[in-house]
């Protein structure tokens, strides 16, 4: 098997669209940085929403960004990359400027607007994965995936930054904070779409192939739903523990918070290159078992109670951030590696489903859970991610044998050749 030991920083940046496209997402995270967080308090203090109000139209838009997906999988397949991740930084524009527009005390403007943030918000991890497999491959790919990965946590945090140190101004930096968000999406689109990445799509579907996602998809797709709840738990379900139950200051919050951004912008490409030594299913698994041990011991942290154990939890948070960066590192490069090309965007779309509907669901389920204490919050998720990784481990791919499809020869710039073969998980 063949492995990837390291990767120079510029070979790492061409792999991953080219420098054009690197600033396309460090704008575009800076924006989603500066907006995300505060989106609640523009309508609650801007336009004088109830918080319940306010809340549910930004779930109800998250959630309905979801009944795109479809239409954008059928999109990459026909062959489009770069306009499909413009077109989801364009649409975040529209709803953004819809924020100004609504008047206060009305909620449907709003959640019009949230609509169109959840559609780009949705849409964009599917599009950028294609990009990323259609102008690298092997695990050039998987590690420019984990480069964009980290390199967009690095923009989220920046963003978070200006955006709380402009909170100060009250209504007006709010204001004018939605309007630098609306001008970083629209010149992050811009920088996308000149990219000009286009694949082309295979006429017809190879022989022994159906025109289908790839084979043995669904215990996959069914255990990421699970897998990641990883990633609001230390914006739900730790700070949940910390305050309500251990009352600790809120300041071990913003510390778990900021170490696992410190984290992931840094070990992201580092564990994912140490990684590729193993198959991806394998990484994956493998997650799954550190997320479950986290959780553990997160329950074991709480026994501890008042004193020890917020510093506990704090220290058991960098393990779980060590099995989330395996997971984000692992889980998207196999969909990739076990999708026909013909059928590439149809399958990032379908693990897209499952990832958004997870993530809508799981500060519901965490809070519910934590209502029957520790045991069943922590123990809940450690049985369900066991279970999960044991599925995942255990799933037998049977994909054909490598066939010739359309993959690139020469990166961004042009569309990608015909007449090289397209890596099956465990060929690479």
């Amino acid at each position: 098997m063949a492995t990837t030991t390291k990767i120079q920083p510029r070979a790492l940046v061409r792999a991953s669209g080219g420098p054009r496209y690197a600033v396309a997402l460090t704008v575009d995270a800076l924006g989603t940085g500066m907006l995300r967080p505060f989106l609640l308090l523009y309508g609650v203090t801007v336009l004088r929403l109830s918080a319940s109000a306010t809340g549910i139209a930004m779930t109800v838009g998250a959630v309905m960004g979801l009944v795109c997906m479809p239409a954008v999988g059928r999109w990459l397949d026909r062959g489009a990359r770069s306009t499909v991740v413009a077109a989801s930084m364009s649409v975040r524009v529209l709803g953004v400027a819809l924020l100004p527009a609504a008047p206060a005390g009305h909620v449907w403007l709003f959640a019009a607007a949230a609509l169109f943030l959840g559609i780009g918000n949705q849409a964009w991890p599917a599009a950028h994965a294609a990009l990323v497999a259609t102008v690298a491959h092997g695990r050039e790919r998987d590690a420019a995936l984990a480069g964009g990965r980290a390199l967009r946590n690095a923009g989220l945090g920046a963003g978070a930054l200006l955006a709380a140190a402009c909170l100060t101004g009250g209504t007006t930096a709010l204001q004018a904070l939605a309007a630098v968000t609306g001008l970083a999406y629209l010149v992050a689109a811009a920088l996308a779409w000149s990219v000009h990445v286009h694949a082309h799509p295979a006429a017809t579907p190879p022989r022994g192939r159906d025109d289908g996602p790839a084979p043995r998809m669904r215990a996959l797709l069914a255990a990421n739903v699970v897998y990641v709840f990883c990633l609001n738990i230390f914006e739900v379900a730790v700070p949940l523990v910390l305050v309500t139950r251990l009352h600790a200051s809120p300041v071990w919050s913003s510390a778990v918070f900021v170490a696992n951004t410190v984290l992931v912008v840094t070990l992201q490409v580092p564990v994912t290159v140490l990684m590729s030594r193993f198959s991806r299913r394998t990484v994956l698994a493998l997650a799954g078992v550190v997320l479950t041990a986290s959780y553990l011991g997160f329950l074991a942290a709480t026994s501890l109670g008042r004193g020890w154990g917020a510093p506990a939890v704090d220290m058991v948070a960098v393990v779980c951030t060590i099995g989330e960066i395996i997971y984000a590192g692992s889980a998207t490069a196999l969909v990739t590696a076990l999708a026909p090309a013909p059928v590439l965007g149809r399958a990032l779309a379908r693990f897209q489903l499952s990832t958004g509907f997870g993530l809508a669901v799981s500060p519901a389920v965490i809070t519910a859970l934590a209502s029957h204490g520790e045991a069943a919050l922590w123990g809940g998720l450690a049985a369900a991610t066991l279970l999960s990784a044991s599925a995942v481990a255990t799933e037998n791919d049977r994909s054909p044998a490598t066939v010739r499809l359309p993959v690139p020869r020469s990166g961004v710039g042009g569309d990608v050749e015909e007449g090289e073969a397209w890596p099956e998980e465990g060929l690479s």
